[in-house]
């Protein structure tokens, strides 16, 4: 078997959900070829090349890859996929943009979202928010698929030596353009790879009260911070701030859930959380079901006395 990675990067290094990627790309078994598609990019093809149990890393540098958009990633993963039997992506914002769009141009089936590889065509995923978990055989010629990088350890980012074999990308599509970015600055740890997470909820009330809340106990803690999609919708908390079903999938070390009720949409983003501690004055509220530690009680108050209580 010959397995497909397409390495999601910021050209200079891997991000992490691609070493969790790979790592499912070796329980499926076979030889793994990394596809690094950018700009400038020889840095994360480098790194690429450095993960144990890849075989070839395709560094594919180009203008147009800069800013690379889903028609142009899918036509580049179309012109190298021939020969492979699956093609992998992560399951987040990168791998969503592309992958449906390559599964649909090969006329598979893509399986999303896999926890669990059980078989080089056998695999596991979450259904019902995560409330299920469904066994899923492709029969198809190429498997298509996307990774929960939360379910997968991280492979080690050195120790391989993979050769770096340079090819020419597809010509732009033009189909749609790169117009612009708006990107969140923060001295926290990245959501998605923290291993803590402090989230707050809509019971916070207000933008201020979730900063002036949240922030000092996420600085005790080196935590990264995190929101329900109500506290999101409300504009207490940016976008790339929300956990769950329909924001960022998290399993850090601690999760702390502040002022959540713990709706089946959340839970979905966060119930993999090694230790989960429940702040609510609601002591009926769902998500003491999910916690390991819970404290009833105003989180007015209860989060300043945690605060202090850690100096």
């Amino acid at each position: 078997m010959k397995i497909l990675v397409v390495a999601e990067h910021d050209n200079a290094g891997l991000r992490p959900a691609t070493l969790n990627t790979l790592s499912a790309a070796t329980k499926i078994g076979g030889d793994i070829t990394v596809l690094v598609a950018g700009s400038g990019c020889a840095g994360a093809a480098s790194a690429a090349a450095a993960v144990p149990g890849v075989s070839r890393v395709l560094c594919a540098d180009a203008p147009h890859l800069a800013r690379p958009v889903a028609e142009d990633v899918a036509a580049l993963t179309l012109a190298v996929a021939g020969g492979f039997s699956h093609v992998l992506a992560p399951a987040d914002s990168f791998g969503k943009n592309f992958m449906p769009r390559v599964a649909a141009l090969l006329d598979v089936a893509q399986v999303s979202d896999i926890v669990e590889v059980l078989s080089p065509d056998i695999f596991v995923r979450p259904i019902y928010a995560g409330n299920a978990l469904a066994t899923v055989q492709s029969i198809d010629a190429v498997k298509v698929i996307t990774v929960r990088a939360t379910a997968f350890d991280a492979l080690p980012a050195s120790g391989g030596s993979a050769p770096v074999e340079a090819i020419a990308p597809p010509a732009a599509t033009v189909l749609s353009t790169f117009v612009s970015q708006e990107l969140t600055t923060s001295a926290r740890p990245e959501l998605g790879a923290a291993r803590v997470v402090v989230s707050g909820g809509r019971a916070l009330g207000s933008a201020e009260a979730y900063r002036s809340v949240l922030e000092p106990l996420a600085d005790r803690l080196g935590a990264a911070l995190g929101a329900s999609r109500a506290a999101v919708d409300s504009g207490y908390a940016p976008n790339d701030s929300q956990v769950g079903q329909t924001g960022k999938i998290v399993a850090p070390e601690l999760y702390i859930a502040v002022g959540l009720s713990g709706a089946i949409q959340h839970l979905a983003g966060m119930k993999e959380s090694k230790v989960i501690v429940a702040i609510n004055k609601d002591a009926d509220a769902p998500i003491f079901q999910v916690a390991d530690y819970g404290l009833v009680g105003d989180l007015f108050e209860l989060v300043p006395q945690l605060v202090k209580e850690l100096g």
